[in-house]
């Protein structure tokens, strides 16, 4: 396995596709709620629509996002063509199909992690916002240094499950980029374990069960770093 070009490049994938879908996942999240804190007329519409993608099975999104993403009818072309942009193969380009696909599981991940970060905003006690409200701290202030402290427990639970969710993923590549996509360019961990174990009549167990305690070791340290790194800073009150 460690003589196989292929193995690095599957690796540099995983990395690349986990940055793409927990950093974007979790402050995306994160905005959206301390937006939705706002003194908005209908916010309540928002959160309600924010939360709906939790509901959603990672199949039925990925064909919905399949037909989103199809060259000729698809919605995501379209808009671009009313704007005067030329279309763009998000699904058949090797350098858009590993985007595509991290922007699916995003949004999938994105109601999950919207319910966690509101439920962290409902605790703070109201008495310390409105004690910082009364000595000055509005808008990104009151954010910067009340809110996002007191919901750094649920960003440091979300960014491990994340991350583990994300090296987990298969649902969406399997569906938008059946063998790992045009020149292998969303072959992750998971999807190479399949790939070699099962896919096309393939039956080299040796090399998925391989992979497989590979993933099992990348998902302990990754683990183990962020307790021990980005726990640290966590506040709990």
């Amino acid at each position: 396995m460690f003589d196989d070009p292929d193995f690095y490049t599957i690796l540099s994938t995983t990395a690349l596709f986990t940055l793409l879908t927990v950093i974007p996942g979790v402050l995306g999240a994160l905005a959206l709620v301390l937006l939705m804190e706002s003194r908005i007329r209908g916010i309540r519409i928002f959160r309600s629509a924010f939360a709906l993608p939790f509901a959603f099975s990672a199949a039925s999104a990925s064909v919905i996002f399949a037909v989103i993403y199809n060259p000729v009818v698809g919605i995501a072309n379209g808009m671009l063509g009313h704007f005067g942009a030329q279309p763009v193969g998000w699904l058949t380009d090797p350098k858009w199909v590993l985007l595509s696909v991290a922007a699916v599981q995003i949004w999938l991940t994105l109601g999950y992690n919207v319910l966690v970060l509101s439920a962290g905003v409902a605790a703070i006690p109201a008495d310390i916002v409105e004690a910082a409200r009364l000595d000055g701290a509005t808008g990104w202030r009151l954010h910067r240094s009340i809110m996002v402290p007191l919901l750094s427990p649920q960003l440091f639970f979300l960014t491990v499950v994340s991350t583990i969710n994300s090296l987990q993923a298969f649902t969406a590549i399997r569906v938008l980029a059946p063998e790992g996509g045009p020149g292998g360019k969303a072959m992750t961990l998971v999807y190479a374990i399949y790939n070699k174990g099962f896919e096309n009549g393939n039956s080299d167990l040796g090399a998925a069960s391989a992979y497989a305690i590979v993933l099992l070791f990348i998902v302990l340290i990754l683990t183990a770093i962020q307790f021990g790194v980005l726990e640290r800073k966590v506040f709990y009150r």
